[in-house]
């Protein structure tokens, strides 16, 4: 079972754990790679944004956040970004927390979410997100320097949240 949560300050060492074992591979997020703890706290953990963990096996596996999009006129429009340990990858600890994000995102009032860079060779979380009633709203070309493969597009994701109930159980 995964149990999602608010997060709290007992748990920076495993967001910290989290954010560093998913960037410093250099191949899902535009962090750099060698981000240290306090760019994750600056980038995860300041103020305005909601951050969430998933227990899964009584350990923290996951962490999501929640904030808005943009200021002002662009602020009934939700952002989130996700990571799972590579440990606990293939357990649903990301499904329940795109799940968990969507209510989530409801209850705060946001009428939907947009995701504004979604590497295009993160295919599992593509797919995720396709699951989850996402669409793909535009493609920016060679906007992300992977790692391994060079110059990649990016996506920009984006789902209403009062029409749609495309949860997965």
């Amino acid at each position: 079972m995964i149990k999602i949560r608010k997060a709290k300050e007992p748990d920076s060492e495993a967001i910290w754990d989290i954010f560093h074992e998913v960037v410093k591979k250099g191949d899902t997020f535009a962090f750099a790679p060698e981000s240290n703890r306090e760019d994750c706290k600056t980038l995860w953990m300041q103020p305005g944004i909601c951050v969430y963990v998933a227990e899964f096996r009584g350990e923290i596996a996951g962490t999501y956040i929640l904030r808005k999009n943009q200021p002002g006129l662009g602020s009934h429009v939700a952002n989130a970004a996700y990571m799972v340990h590579p440990e606990a990858r293939g357990q649903g600890v990301g499904k329940a927390m795109g799940n968990h994000s969507i209510k989530q995102a409801r209850k705060l009032g946001f009428s939907a979410i947009q995701f504004n860079f979604v590497v295009s060779t993160n295919l599992v979380a593509i797919q995720l997100w396709l699951n989850l009633g996402f669409k793909i709203a535009g493609t920016v070309p060679k906007a992300f320097n992977h790692q391994r493969l060079g110059l990649v597009d990016i996506y920009i994701m984006h789902r209403f949240l009062k029409s749609q109930t495309r949860e997965l159980s």
